[in-house]
């Protein structure tokens, strides 16, 4: 693990390290955290490559789906050169030119219960920009048990939502407080359309969490950022554990 900054990423990052808040010691800390991200599609996109240019030590991509044209509408850090090629891979390419000092494992493969189980004692935050309930769920279910920081977008048509689920915080709520099981319908931006920008307003919302998250700093625990790409408006509510919810019930 890196113990400190050199001279170049101290001129690197020097923007980031003049805000008081993040300052050397985050900076440094941002350099020792490693952040999984799951789903390379528009949400991953922007997400991933503000992650890597802010300085994240390691980041891993997990996506088992592949480039395609329609994708290149929103899903910015894929180029035309890759159509047909494993997302998870294009993004690392990309990334790589963004920053090199930022190592970059692949998992082109989607993973099950046990798979997520087993990565998450090494990472320190999960961002979920998956499409899919199942998944969503499964990543609740994990970061909850590893008590791992839960950073969660959607976007579809002209609306988004954000919020954070920090399961080192006891009265953080969790993902089935807001869904439960079986009464979501998916709605897939393939179905139901997505503007282009909406993605990338809350992909680089989930990087801005992630990095709070990661240097201590206040996240969304316990609100849901609802957004209105049409008429640019943003609301805010309170999320509260759900006392009935599973997973609250077992923090008793």
């Amino acid at each position: 693990m890196i113990k400190e900054l050199n001279d170049d990423q101290l001129n690197r990052y020097s923007r980031q390290i003049l805000l008081p808040e993040i300052d050397y010691a985050g900076q440094l800390k941002l350099a020792q955290s490693h952040a999984l991200i799951i789903g390379l599609g528009g949400l991953g996109s922007p997400a991933a490559l503000y992650l890597a240019a802010a300085g994240i030590g390691k980041l891993t991509l997990v996506d088992f789906d592949q480039v395609d044209e329609s994708n290149l509408q929103r899903q910015v850090i894929h180029t035309e050169q890759r159509l047909g090629q494993n997302k998870a891979q294009s993004a690392a390419q990309t990334l790589a030119q963004i920053n090199a000092a930022c190592q970059i494992q692949v998992i082109e493969r989607q993973l099950d219960s046990a798979e997520i189980n087993q990565l998450l004692p090494q990472i320190d935050v999960v961002l979920d920009c998956s499409d899919n309930f199942a998944t969503r769920f499964a990543l609740n279910q994990a970061c909850f048990k590893a008590k791992k920081p839960l950073v969660s977008g959607a976007a579809i048509r002209w609306e988004g939502q954000l919020t954070t689920y920090d399961f080192r915080q006891d009265d953080s709520p969790c993902y089935e407080c807001l869904y439960k099981p079986g009464t979501a319908n998916d709605q897939s931006c393939s179905r139901n359309g997505v503007i282009s920008p909406l993605v990338g307003m809350i992909g680089s919302m989930q990087a801005m969490e992630a990095i709070k998250a990661l240097v201590g700093l206040p996240t969304l625990v316990g609100k849901l950022l609802l957004v209105d790409g049409l008429t640019m408006q943003f609301r805010q509510f309170n999320l509260k554990r759900d006392p009935y919810c599973e997973h609250g019930q077992s923090q008793k």
